[in-house]
């Protein structure tokens, strides 16, 4: 019996190391539909609110929600905060149901300082900025090790990196921006002037501007708050960047990877440390994801 245990083990090995495909997870929804994501309850509960004949799943702790806003067929679904929690939930979505397009709504830190707060930033490409190298330090001098790449100034001790990424048995690719697909920023170009975006909050709390919308420019992402001034001169001037968020690049770079189209609706709830008091985020966390979710809905009405 030892024998033949040990053999079908070895049948076992030798068929997972064949590239023989796994079985698929099971498809729960076969209907064609575009993932809306976002990372926080009140941006989840801005959508739950548009979304006719909604059906509920759970997958693993995750509720995911079917049905239709302004009559296209969405996946609403949570991602929690962070690149891992995105990464992985994007993941899971693409594996159990039917996704054509992922797009992710929420609000994100300015960095551009043309941007202010309230205003909704749709960028045309996502890094991960915290793919990075901590140099070691000598006589005031950061050095990377020479296997390792300086594509960009570093930021201290941290020297940016591109990320590797698995092609199917093919040389390893790399690669730091994940560009966001050009028909769906072609819909978001011409959604974006029928959208009115909010200017005060339910506590009467208002700007002094009226909010905007900006397509195109650099987003980039990663596991960090920012809420230095330093940094956000730095991210702006190094990555071009106009928005820093925690999950947009995790999310581009799963579709990416699937082949599955991506955009990314942004709206400013703060300046990652820009402003001249308090970072603002708590004041106008809804205001943001608001004016997020309002051009997402515009975005699918006009989505062919």
């Amino acid at each position: 019996m030892k024998h033949l245990y040990l053999a079908s083990l070895l049948v076992i090995l030798c068929v997972a190391a064949d590239g023989t495909p796994a079985a698929a997870a099971e498809t729960l929804d076969r209907t064609p539909r575009t993932a809306i994501m976002s990372a926080f309850e009140p941006e989840w509960t801005a959508l739950q609110s548009m979304l006719v004949a909604r059906k509920d799943y759970v997958v693993h702790g995750t509720v995911f929600l079917t049905g239709t806003i302004e009559h296209k067929p969405v996946l609403l679904f949570q991602s929690g905060v962070s690149m891992v929690n995105a990464a992985m939930k994007t993941q899971l979505a693409i594996d159990r149901f039917t996704i054509r397009k992922i797009a992710f709504s929420g609000i994100a830190g300015g960095v551009d300082t043309d941007l202010e707060i309230g205003d909704v930033v749709v960028p045309d490409a996502w890094g991960e900025y915290l793919e990075t190298v901590f140099a070691r330090e000598k006589d005031g001098t950061y050095t990377v090790p020479e296997f390792e790449e300086k594509p960009f100034p570093n930021f201290g001790m941290m020297f940016p990196q591109p990320v590797q990424i698995a092609t199917g048995g093919r040389q390893p690719e790399k690669r730091f921006w994940f560009p966001v697909d050009p028909q769906l920023l072609a819909v978001a170009r011409r959604a974006m002037g029928a959208v009115a975006l909010k200017d005060c909050t339910l506590e009467h709390k208002c700007l002094l501007h009226k909010p905007k919308i900006v397509i195109g420019g650099h987003g980039v992402s990663g596991q960090a708050f920012v809420d230095n001034a330093a940094f956000r001169e730095y991210a702006r001037k190094t990555f071009d960047a106009r928005v820093l968020d925690m999950e947009s690049a995790a999310v581009a770079h799963v579709a990416y990877a699937n082949g599955v189209p991506f955009i990314a609706f942004r709206s400013l709830s703060d300046l990652a440390g820009g402003g001249p008091g308090e970072n603002e985020m708590g004041t106008f966390f809804q205001l943001a994801s608001d004016n997020s979710a309002a051009f997402v809905r515009e975005f699918l009405k006009q989505l062919p």
